[in-house]
């Protein structure tokens, strides 16, 4: 009994080394330029300038001449508020001015008299100190006053609302009769004339794109209808809720009419848009200098530690700008572990 088990044990010792020595699978990753990037997004048409329109001054709306969805032209009246307190304020500013005025000339002729009585000797110095700073107070008066009549006559005019542009009314705030405080909003216009797309990426698909690259854009409800764009920008900071970032993405200014505020749209990157590669931050060997990342030989199967120049990180990505080629396989998890040279298993995807 005692050697037939020596005898197993010895033959389990070539099976347990052969499994000791068998490479190990890794965790890695084919990088593209498309890595982590899907082909096409769906967007919204929206306005690249949108503004919430009210009065400087408190006040009552009398009238509000458009509505929600109404198309508006540059300098169309859109809202009228009430002028009566208004027009008070401006009669009592006209008034202060009319009342400066008379202060003024009285300071002046006053000032005069003493000055040609003290060049005959009659008068002193000093009462002509006293006129001339009489009149100083005077005139300064004069211009506050003319002042406040400027703001009132200002205010007055302002009761009108005007469209700053040709748009849309996308948002009512307030209705006939509202008491308004100084810039409250009475309704919200939204520019037609620079029309932009909006589109909501992942971290890792916003990794292999660049502002200024350009994409097609095909109508949701009539696919045979498309133009181009432009990326002009992308959000810093991804939203709370989804982890996305919104791109922003300017609509050619010949676009169709049929590319309205609020349509649906299909969103894909045009061929002469290069992707950049990206790789998983995980991917960077910890406390490499340059950073480094571990590539596999897909003939050998053997590890190399390769430098690598990163740039923008979005998310869990981080640009590759050069070392790595499209098409390379790299290793994405456990990297730490790795030692130059060593053959590796197979690839596992994660």
């Amino acid at each position: 009994m005692k050697k037939s088990g020596l005898l197993f044990a010895l033959l389990l010792l070539p099976l347990a080394a052969a499994a000791q020595e068998a490479p190990r699978p890794v965790v890695s990753e084919i990088i593209t330029p498309q890595s982590g990037l899907r082909q096409s997004w769906v967007g919204t048409v929206t306005a690249r300038i949108e503004t919430d329109l009210g009065f400087p001054r408190s006040g009552t709306l009398a009238t509000r001449l458009a509505n929600l969805g109404d198309v508006v032209v540059k300098d169309q009246v859109l809202a009228l508020q009430d002028p009566q307190d208004l027009d008070a304020d401006l009669r009592t500013a006209q008034a202060g001015v009319t009342v400066a005025e008379a202060q003024a000339n009285s300071a002046r002729n006053a000032a005069e008299r003493v000055q040609a009585l003290v060049t005959r000797g009659v008068d002193s110095e000093a009462a002509l100190q006293n006129v001339t700073a009489q009149l100083a107070a005077a005139e300064a008066s004069l211009e506050q006053t003319k002042a406040t009549l400027v703001a009132a006559e200002n205010a007055r005019n302002n009761a009108v609302l005007h469209a700053p542009q040709t748009g849309i009314v996308t948002q009512v705030f307030a209705e006939p009769g509202a008491t308004l405080t100084a810039g409250a909003p009475v309704l919200r216009l939204a520019g037609t004339q620079d029309r932009e797309v909006h589109i909501d990426l992942s971290e890792a698909d916003v990794a292999g794109l660049t502002t200024g690259a350009m994409f097609r854009v095909r109508l949701e409800a009539n696919l045979a209808l498309e133009t181009t764009t432009r990326l002009t920008s992308i959000d810093p900071v991804a939203t709370r809720e989804t982890r996305t970032r919104q791109l922003r993405l300017a609509l050619d200014e010949n676009a169709a009419i049929g590319f309205r505020l609020g349509a649906l749209v299909q969103v894909e990157p045009m061929a002469e848009t290069a992707a950049q590669l990206s790789v998983p931050l995980t991917a960077i060997v910890a406390g490499s200098e340059p950073p480094a990342v571990w590539r596999i030989d897909p003939q050998t199967r053997v590890a190399s530690l390769i430098a690598v120049e990163t740039g923008a990180t979005a998310g869990t990505r981080v640009l590759v700008l050069n070392g790595l080629s499209s098409g390379d396989e790299i290793v994405v998890k456990g990297v730490n572990s790795i030692k130059d040279g060593q053959i590796v298993g197979p690839r596992v995807q994660e």
